[in-house]
C-alpha cells in the first residue's frame, strides 16, 4: 500500500466517535454511502475544513491528539473510509478506534509530536503539497519536506498489505493447519495404540 495525496488538517484534540459519525446515523449496516454523514454536525458550519473545495479528494486526514476516543463504533471508521480517507495521522489514537481502523483497511499513523508539528506546518504552508505513505517501508514523505517512519505491528501490516481480514489470514494457512492437525491426530493415535 503506497499512495500520495494532499492532506487535510483537523487538529482538534479528543475527537470522539460521536463527532466522527453522530449516533443518528448508526442505524445502517451497509458501509456504502455512510461517508456523506462524516462529521455531520460540524459540516453544518460552512467554514468547516471538509466543506472547503480544496479538501475534496484528500485521502489523508491529519488529526489532533487522541483521535477516535469515545464509544467503540465501527461506523466511525466506515465513514472515514467511505468518504475517501485511506490514512489518519495523529500523535495518538483511542485503542478501540485504532483496532477498528486496522480491521477495516484504514491506516492509523502515529507520529511523535515534533514530527506531527512539522507535517502540520508543511501542509499549512502549502495545502497542495503531496504526502506519500508507504506501508511496506512504514514511511511517510512530505513533498519537498521531511520524511518520517511510523510503527505498526507485523500482523496488521501483513493484513493491510495483502488486503486480508483476520479470517482470510487464517484461511491463507489452511494447508499448514490441516497438516499440523493430521500430524497431531496421527501422534495421538500412535501413542494410544
Amino acid at each position: 500500500m503506497t499512495f500520495s495525496s494532499r492532506a487535510v488538517c483537523l487538529l482538534r484534540e479528543n475527537i470522539d466517535t460521536d463527532q466522527i459519525i453522530p449516533a443518528r446515523f448508526l442505524k445502517v449496516t451497509d458501509k456504502e454511502g455512510i461517508g456523506k454523514s462524516l462529521f455531520a454536525n460540524w459540516r453544518m458550519d460552512p467554514e468547516f475544513v471538509l466543506n472547503n473545495p480544496s479538501s475534496a479528494g484528500a485521502r489523508i486526514l491529519i488529526a489532533g491528539d487522541n483521535f477516535g476516543c469515545g464509544s467503540s463504533r465501527e461506523h466511525a471508521v466506515w465513514a472515514l473510509k467511505d468518504y475517501g480517507f485511506q490514512a489518519v495521522i495523529s500523535t495518538s489514537f483511542a485503542d478501540i478506534f485504532r483496532q477498528n481502523a486496522l480491521k477495516n483497511g484504514l491506516l492509523p499513523i502515529v507520529l511523535d509530536a515534533p514530527t506531527h508539528a512539522l507535517l502540520v506546518k508543511a501542509v499549512a504552508e502549502e495545502p497542495a503539497r503531496l504526502v506519500t505513505v508507504d506501508l511496506a517501508s512504514q514511511s511517510l514523505n512530505i513533498e519537498g519536506g521531511p520524511a518520517a517512519t511510523f510503527p505498526i505491528d507485523s500482523f496488521s501490516k501483513t493484513c493491510l498489505l495483502e488486503d486480508l481480514d483476520e479470517v482470510s489470514y487464517i484461511l491463507k494457512h489452511d494447508a499448514e493447519i490441516r497438516r499440523h492437525e493430521q500430524s497431531r491426530l496421527q501422534s495421538l493415535t500412535n501413542s494410544s495404540g
